[in-house]
């Protein structure tokens, strides 16, 4: 299991493209430390250069993502602050999470306990019933995209995948160990694929690993398609009926998609010692609290060397109506 202990990357595949043309993301842009003048506040802010927003076919979903993420106000949820563009970059500010990602705290612990795992999941339970009630579905849960914040709260990150649904859509996004037996048959798919990535996130955090893994994503598609689970003998019974629920084939029967949504998950045994209301109000106290100096401390992130970043030439007139309603 040593690789899959590493940052795993999402993948798209459009749905004017072939699944075996998946793109890797991450690979352009960057996120910088920065403080405002006027508040004296922390934030974080995304550059991406124009160009390879182009080149890689991204436009239409990064508008679409700050679309969305100007839309959304939760507080489990990363907070949009501000965006604006130049000639050359789009810029995007985020509040500044300086606690670091779950997955960090995950691989350090090897796996969490069952208190630990059900006040994340649950926090992650209200974001999704939130963006939901908006008919947004995520897409692209895993402990990489969970952010810790100061006060041992999550804040759910990248919205790269999100998007407003009418019904279905086609596009196969994400991340291979996260992905929904319905995205991976491109059968079409909706708000049911946040349940089936809570089901692994719940099982990774209990577990330490996802329940479905190969060195090969093609590998992982079959095992997911397959939908055979190695139990460790420590998961407890309520846990195990709530993964296996959430990691339900029939996308009809899943809990988490059916007439009562959300409520069927949080009525849930295995959250049964739980007030709703104080999960929300943050009344819960935090299992981990990050070690910080102060609100802009970067300890908790990896550096990444100025020289690695490419100045970006600036676009001509037709390349900038591209994102001319950015």
């Amino acid at each position: 299991m040593n690789n899959v202990l590493n940052r795993r990357n999402s993948v798209r595949s459009d749905e004017d493209n072939s699944r075996d043309r998946a793109e890797r993301t991450g690979t352009f842009g960057r996120v910088c430390l920065c403080r405002d003048r006027v508040t004296n506040q922390y934030c974080a802010m995304k550059i991406l250069a124009m160009t390879d927003v182009i080149r890689l076919k991204q436009v239409e979903h990064v508008k679409n993502e700050k679309s969305i993420l100007s839309e959304i106000d939760h507080p489990f949820l990363l907070n949009l602050e501000w965006s604006t563009k130049d000639n050359c970059c789009l810029y995007i500010i985020f509040e500044y999470v300086c606690g670091g990602e779950l997955f960090t705290y995950l691989r350090n612990a090897g796996r969490f306990n069952t208190e630990t795992s059900i006040f994340f999941a649950a926090e992650i339970v209200l974001a999704f019933e939130y963006l939901h009630s908006l008919q947004i579905v995520y897409r692209d849960l895993k402990p990489e995209n969970v952010l810790i914040g100061r006060d041992g709260h999550v804040k759910i990150t990248d919205f790269g995948f999100a998007k407003k649904l009418k019904d279905r859509t086609w596009t196969l996004c994400g991340t291979p160990e996260y992905l929904a037996p319905e995205i991976i048959q491109s059968k079409g798919h909706n708000k049911a694929v946040d349940w089936w990535a809570l089901g692994i996130l719940i099982y990774e955090m209990l577990v330490g690993y996802p329940p479905f893994y190969d060195e090969n994503p093609f590998g992982i598609y079959e095992k997911i398609l397959g939908g055979k689970i190695d139990w460790p003998r420590h998961i407890d019974p309520i846990a195990k009926d709530l993964i296996k629920k959430l990691l339900t084939h029939d996308r009809t029967k899943r809990l988490g998609n059916m007439k009562n949504g959300a409520n069927d998950v949080k009525r849930h045994r295995w959250f049964k010692n739980l007030v709703w209301l104080d999960v929300y109000q943050k009344h819960l106290k935090a299992p981990i609290v990050p070690e910080v100096q102060s609100e802009g401390d970067t300890t908790h992130f990896d550096d990444y060397p100025e020289k690695d970043w490419k100045p970006a030439r600036s676009l001509d007139q037709s390349e900038l109506q591209l994102f001319i309603d950015f």
